[in-house]
């Protein structure tokens, strides 16, 4: 599922922890913004259904200011066992993304909804769990993983971890900031996990007992760790997904920067489990700060027909 925005620009609410996100050219309108926006999207749909994959498009509205519309996996999950999350949201215009008509074209077109779990309200306590982005899931071995931050609560992490049957994997990630470390403010900005592979910067993980534990969960699910640099994490290298392609093949969809950043060996080592897909979002990354990964959330509910 995709969103593809209507008034994407510079979030201000957001940038104040997400430190990836930059005003590329002051003498920009926002109508040009957007549009650069739109198409990188409408480029990156394109290049997801040339290979066989069923992307399911909704328009944002102009109802109410969503500038990061376009990054949905943040506000909503679906799961194999046909039960939805929503999640609570740190920037206040960002809670507005929240859309029940979503939920309802859905379910409509026969896909089953058994139950709808929602943490939302607390935000209402100040306490965030910003979807896929603050949790990166291995659906397969049943880890969650998560860089705690101001948007990755740790007890509401355990809270959906009870709830969905899966085993948390809790750590700080660090990016480098005007020469200080601050926390990166999603799990997904720094690392990717496949069905065979995962690519991840372990330089983020600056406590030697969680990187060790990180990396003892990633090789007892045997995955082959590729590791990136935090240069590679500023380009958006970990911000990839893994989908399956017509052919019933694995594709791991990244950015062109996120592709340009890779070295011959890290493709090489990614292409012995996945083809790798790669488009354009040069706009989408800098001023919104995310990348491929946080455009996309999968719909693994079951079919009805």
């Amino acid at each position: 599922m995709m969103i593809r925005p209507i008034a994407f620009n510079y979030n201000v609410q957001t940038a104040i922890n997400n430190h990836y996100q930059k005003i590329v050219d002051p003498n920009n309108s926002s109508d040009q913004i957007n549009l650069n926006a739109q198409a990188e999207f409408d480029n990156l749909v394109l290049k997801l259904r040339s290979i066989g994959i069923n992307v399911i498009v909704f328009q944002d509205d102009d109802k109410f200011d969503t500038p990061d519309s376009v990054f949905p996996n943040n506000w909503i999950s679906f799961h194999s066992n046909g039960d939805l999350a929503l999640f609570p949201m740190f920037a206040i215009n960002r809670r507005q993304e929240r859309r029940e008509d979503v939920i309802g074209w859905v379910e409509k077109h026969d896909y089953l909804i058994n139950n709808i779990i929602d943490y939302s309200s607390a935000e209402e306590s100040s306490i965030f769990l910003e979807g896929t982005g603050s949790v990166v899931l291995d659906r397969v071995n049943r880890k969650a993983y998560c860089a705690v931050s101001e948007r990755s609560n740790e007890d509401l992490l355990i809270e959906f971890c009870e709830d969905f049957e899966y085993t948390p994997v809790i750590f700080n990630a660090y990016q480098t900031v005007k020469d200080k470390r601050n926390l990166i403010y999603h799990t997904n900005v720094m690392m990717c996990v496949a069905d065979d592979f995962v690519v991840i910067c372990l330089d983020c993980i600056d406590d030697k007992k969680e990187r060790k534990s990180v990396i003892s969960h990633l090789l007892n699910d045997g995955k082959e760790i590729i590791e990136i640099s935090e240069n590679q994490v500023d380009s958006f290298a970990g911000n990839m997904l893994q989908l399956i392609d017509r052919n019933n093949k694995p594709v791991l969809v990244m950015s062109e920067s996120a592709y340009n950043a890779l070295t011959d060996l890290q493709k090489n080592s990614i292409n012995k489990y996945a083809k790798i897909v790669f488009s354009p979002l040069n706009t989408i990354e800098a001023y919104g700060g995310g990348s491929a990964r946080c455009m996309m959330a999968e719909v693994f509910l079951p079919k009805t027909k």
